[in-house]
């Protein structure tokens, strides 16, 4: 995590699965995560322990079936306002060398202040 940027691993386990026949993952359990990890890069921008975030929209595009392993979630920071924060992510198994996108996505977050930017 640094700032405008987080990236998340998550083991496969039984309870991400969508489909028993085949062991991929579920895909609201991705878009769980991506959110998560949208909540996360907002964090990268808190002036204080007082400032909330919620989401207001998130779109993901799933493109691939994610397989039984672990994935990783990358979210990176596309626009900061004064009330809204824009974020970008991505999805991809972590064993892909050349990061084949299983789902890619944009979140949109009301992001209030309570103190003011210093």
């Amino acid at each position: 995590m640094k700032k405008d940027y987080a990236k998340v691993k998550v083991p496969f386990r039984p309870e991400v699965v969508g489909d028993v026949r085949t062991q991929r993952w579920h895909g609201g359990i991705i878009t769980t995560i991506m959110d998560s990890v949208g909540g996360i890069v907002g964090v990268t921008h808190l002036t204080s322990l007082e400032d909330k975030m919620s989401t207001i929209d998130i779109r993901v595009d799933y493109l691939r079936p994610a397989h039984a392993e672990a994935i990783i979630v990358e979210d990176e920071t596309q626009r900061l306002g004064s009330r809204i924060l824009v974020t970008k992510m991505k999805a991809y198994l972590e064993n892909d060398s050349q990061k084949t996108l299983l789902a890619e996505g944009k979140a949109v977050y009301n992001f209030v202040r309570m103190k003011p930017q210093k």
